[in-house]
């Protein structure tokens, strides 16, 4: 039972004749499973390949090679204890094939030009969610709704309406306060601070600010509902 799975065009497969030959069934019988299996799943073709084999006499015999999901469809209709002991043998080869493969050192240099380029490509799209969070926690104190809301491309007032109609916070005379169930997270802390009116008179008004705790929460809670910081948008 060796070579269960082998590589082939860069993906874990094992073949239909393999298959077989470990759980002790006639190829035939293998052959028919899977063709009755294409009548009925419409991504077949992502999941098994049909090809020729040689056997031991170099004639060539129809077989299927099969990637993971094949397989796994296919050992659906295998039971019994010994045919359990075969399928956790292959998922086993599977996982360590698979792994060989995240960890494949390109052999020519156009397969490691295309690596990189891969990975440059990953790293330009993950960099600015990188940047935006690592500033989030970098920053140790407590900031301003209007800050934020810059981040997100909107006024102060426009975010304050946001976040009310997500059920965030309301306004209770004019400082706005998170509704019961965000209250003890410790995501805002509300202080006092003093400014002149109008008349010149000296008031104290109190205004929430947002913890590091809390713009992590807005940032998640946000990207969830699809609004991302300008950062994060496409250009």
């Amino acid at each position: 039972m060796n070579d269960l799975v082998i590589m082939k065009n860069k993906q874990a497969v094992t073949s239909s004749l393999q298959v077989a030959e470990v759980f002790e069934k006639n190829h035939r019988d293998v052959l028919k499973a899977i063709t009755n299996l294409k009548k009925d799943v419409r991504n077949f073709a992502q999941m098994f390949s049909e090809t020729n084999i040689p056997d031991s006499y170099g004639r060539n015999r129809r077989a299927f090679y099969m990637n993971r999901d094949g397989f796994t469809l296919l050992a659906m209709g295998f039971t019994g204890d010994k045919a359990l002991q075969f399928k956790l043998q292959y998922i086993k080869a599977f996982n360590e094939m698979e792994q060989q493969v995240k960890f494949q050192v390109p052999s020519t240099l156009p397969e490691a030009l295309r690596l990189a380029a891969d990975q440059a490509e990953k790293i330009s799209v993950l960099q600015p969610k990188a940047d935006y969070t690592d500033s989030i926690l970098a920053n140790k104190g407590l900031e301003t709704i209007s800050m934020i809301a810059k981040n997100y491309g909107y006024s102060t007032r426009e975010f304050n309406k946001l976040l009310h109609g997500l059920g965030i916070q309301y306004k209770q005379g004019k400082t706005w306060l998170l509704y019961a169930k965000y209250q003890d997270e410790g995501y805002t802390h509300v202080e006092p601070y003093e400014y002149t009116n109008s008349d010149g008179i000296k008031q104290v008004r109190n205004t929430m600010k947002w913890t590091q705790s809390g713009q992590k929460f807005l940032y998640d809670f946000l990207k969830s509902k699809g609004i991302m910081p300008l950062v994060e948008q496409p250009a």
